[in-house]
């Protein structure tokens, strides 16, 4: 198999982010008076972007309240601005691997469902000695995860084949968008989902730890 470039998601694959996440979220919901989530069901929230996590953050009734839903999104990115970095931190061994595919010379890129914004913030706090080749968030009125454009865009920006290009995640969302853009779909066992729901959505490998993804590098 040859690869050329890794394209990665960022929550629940580079970083840690979900006591952050949980904490922010928790508190737009205690503000409006309804309970909170463990980070355990947090974890099965995230990843398709903050209004699907809005929605099944709250009650079931009040999900299907568009007013709802819009001001929970509102008041989590306000919290979530003063509490992005308190817990969050890389995962063990994501620095090491990131160090050691740019001294091979691969190119490397992150797609993520966060607000471009923040995940270019983040991504630039976090790894400031990596040198992605281009990082791209969910921006307004553009496809995202799972819909396969966004990482044909990343594979084109880039300039190789998607078959060169591994995909690193670790929910379903980001094993669908591998396989529809016909990238090769790597599932991260460290994340925030099942082994069981990779496999299911197409992940074609499953690691454990990060150093095992040199494996698979040709």
């Amino acid at each position: 198999m040859k690869t050329t470039a890794v394209l990665f998601d960022l929550d629940g694959t580079l970083l840690d982010t979900i006591e952050d996440l949980t904490d922010s979220m928790n508190a737009a919901l205690h503000e409006l008076g309804f309970p909170g989530h463990s980070v355990s069901a947090c974890k099965t929230l995230v990843g398709e972007g903050i209004e699907h996590f809005a929605a099944g953050a709250l009650p079931p009734a009040e999900s299907l309240n568009a007013a709802t839903v819009r001001r929970t999104m509102d008041l989590m990115r306000a919290e979530y601005r003063t509490r992005w970095s308190r817990k969050t931190r890389p995962y063990d061994g994501i620095p090491a691997l990131l160090d050691e595919l740019a001294s091979r010379g691969l190119k490397l890129a992150i797609l993520s469902n966060k607000a471009d914004d923040f995940t270019r913030m983040m991504v630039a706090h976090y790894f400031p000695r990596t040198a992605f080749e281009t990082v791209v968030g969910a921006r307004a009125g553009q496809a995202r995860k799972p819909d396969p454009s966004p990482a044909l865009e990343v594979a084109s920006t880039l300039g190789v084949p998607p078959a060169e290009v591994i995909f690193l995640g670790d929910t379903k969302t980001d094993m669908a968008t591998a396989g529809g853009a016909g990238m090769v779909p790597v599932g991260a066992l460290w994340g925030f989902r099942s082994a069981g729901e990779l496999l299911a959505s197409g992940a074609r490998y499953l690691i454990s730890r990060p150093a095992e993804l040199l494996g698979f590098i040709a």
